[in-house]
């Protein structure tokens, strides 16, 4: 019979990755070493390299977490069986929430490609790959409300989140926000009259 805790990360890897997460976003993955995390979550580093063999496969983990929360959210927000530009309209309110809370230090991914600027380095990828399924989510949910221009029109989206999220943790989150939504919805109803494949002022 299998253990209840089969399956299930110790209590040890959970307590590395969210300090990890912790102090990677806050203060930036290369500004925090390995001794630092381990004195934080209270384990030896012998505990630490048995579950993460080096620093880079603990910043993959922690770049993983921040993709599945995000994941989760445009889930709960395809889950509620809007209308596709309803579900636009919730995802930019999840975006704007997370701009707006507490110790909010602008995008973990564009962040980590800051500093990882190498398009070999794995955490590179990684954030491509996320910014990749980003990317198709909305030009799916896109492409619902009118087939042509849902990727150049979800671009347009992504790169306003992107402005969003670099001038919330500046500036007035608040009115970066209500900017952000204005700018979503001005999208929104441009996009149902305007065919976005073709270049500005053909």
């Amino acid at each position: 019979m299998p253990s209840p805790s089969e399956g299930r990360p110790s209590e040890a890897r959970s307590r590395l990755l969210d300090t990890a997460t912790r102090l990677f976003y806050t203060e930036g993955i290369h500004a925090v070493g390995i001794d630092r995390i381990v004195a934080e979550a209270q384990v030896t580093r012998a505990t630490l390299y048995r579950h993460f063999p080096g620093k880079e496969d603990l910043v993959l983990a922690y770049l993983n977490e921040v993709d599945q929360a995000m994941r989760g959210q445009a889930d709960e927000a395809i889950a509620a069986r809007l209308p596709a530009d309803g579900t636009i309209r919730a995802l930019s309110a999840s975006i704007a929430q997370g701009i707006r809370s507490t110790g909010f230090r602008g995008c973990a991914f564009l962040n980590a490609a800051a500093e990882y600027p190498d398009p070999e380095s794995p955490v590179h990828k990684a954030v491509l790959a996320h910014r990749q399924w980003f990317l198709e989510t909305v030009t799916e949910l896109l492409a619902k409300i009118q087939e042509t221009g849902a990727e150049p029109a979800a671009r347009h989206f992504v790169m306003m989140r992107d402005g969003a999220m670099a001038a919330g943790c500046l500036f007035d989150p608040v009115l970066i926000c209500e900017t952000f939504l204005r700018g979503v919805e001005r999208l929104l109803q441009v996009y149902a009259v305007t065919d976005y494949s073709e270049p500005a002022g053909a």
